[in-house]
């Protein structure tokens, strides 16, 4: 495995006459931005990652935790990519392009050596954690049929439902209401341009792992591997952090978090924000908590002069999350889909 990530040449054998294989350099990131644009296009008729966040995974710090290989055709095209990411310990997030523009045969070909390639990837980080198995994570969007073809070829099952959505912000009756009896909202306390103090971001994981650990598909993070990945995203900003305190005790009790991230446009400027993370702890859930964080996401979208807010949610959550959405005017976008296989370690 460590000789195909460092030659991925070895894979020529399996491609079409002509194609090489190569680990992408800070010179791909425009090709595999523009590939990814028409895998995204043609999925669901519109791009979703932005140049920024390319980049980040190909040349910035989101890079540290992924590995890449990249399909050029005989005449240079960049018609194949796929990432291995190592998310957490037992979770590989495997990410497949094809590009569209391939006929159906020789698309299906260039998936099958890519979602290969990606197991062994996936194997070599569980073997780097001295795991002796992993779940490899990918995705596809609810039209794209032909991905989901290909996901199922390469050993996949569709596991879940997402739905992406979205509120606009206007600039009258922006807010979602007043805050819940008992409850402050508070952003991360922090000194002028640094980073927020220890006791709140060990707070913001602590509340996290506990609200999430009997949610779908959770796997724990170490708080070192949890703020490494947040602030490796181009869109990561700590005056998007915010803590639910309930008040009407002896000392404030921090209950909920809500991490966002600025959305750019192809021009790099904040158009809109996104919820990485909205998390409460069961002591705390019926008390407004969920709502009183979204309003001040909501609220602090609106004094940017941003166009809307974003998430994504669990279509079958047990825990409500999509009925509050719905209830606090968020619409869907679209659609995505988890599929995962499992892969050990030999």
């Amino acid at each position: 495995m460590t000789s195909l990530l460092l030659n991925p040449d070895l894979l020529s054998t399996a491609l079409p006459a002509g194609w090489h294989a190569a680990v992408p350099g800070p010179d791909d990131v425009a090709d595999l931005h523009a590939l990814r644009a028409r895998h995204e296009v043609a999925a669901r008729g519109a791009e979703s990652a932005g140049l920024d966040a390319t980049r980040a995974e190909l040349t910035g710090n989101a890079a540290e935790t992924r590995v890449h290989v990249m399909l050029r055709d005989a005449a240079g095209a960049a018609r194949g990519w796929a990432t291995a990411h190592d998310r957490a310990a037992g979770r590989v997030l495997v990410a497949v392009v094809v590009d569209p523009e391939l006929d159906d045969a020789t698309g299906d070909e260039v998936a099958a050596v890519l979602f290969a390639w990606a197991e062994g990837a996936g194997v070599a980080h569980a073997r780097a954690r001295e795991l002796s198995r992993t779940q490899l994570d990918s995705g596809a969007f609810e039209p794209d049929t032909r991905h989901q073809r290909r996901l199922a070829a390469a050993g996949y099952e569709h596991v879940r439902t997402w739905w992406q959505m979205r509120r606009p912000v206007v600039d009258e009756g922006h807010g979602l209401g007043p805050t819940g009896p008992g409850v402050v909202i508070r952003r991360l306390e922090r000194e002028e341009g640094g980073m927020p103090g220890a006791r709140d971001l060990v707070a913001a994981h602590d509340i996290l792992e506990q609200a999430f650990t009997d949610h779908f598909n959770h796997h724990e993070e170490t708080f070192e591997e949890f703020l490494a990945r947040l602030r490796s995203d181009p869109g990561h900003r700590w005056d998007h952090w915010w803590l639910a305190e309930l008040v009407d005790g002896d000392e404030p009790q921090a209950v909920g978090v809500l991490i966002a991230s600025a959305s750019t446009d192809a021009d790099g400027r904040a158009v809109g924000s996104y919820v990485e993370y909205l998390g409460v702890r069961r002591v705390a859930r019926g008390r407004g908590v969920a709502r009183s964080l979204l309003d001040a996401v909501v609220t602090d979208a609106a004094e940017r002069g941003r166009r809307y807010v974003g998430l994504e949610v669990d279509a079958d959550s047990p825990t409500g999350a999509a009925d509050l959405y719905l209830s606090s005017g968020f619409t869907t976008s679209y659609v995505t889909q988890s599929w995962h296989r499992y892969a050990d370690v030999l």
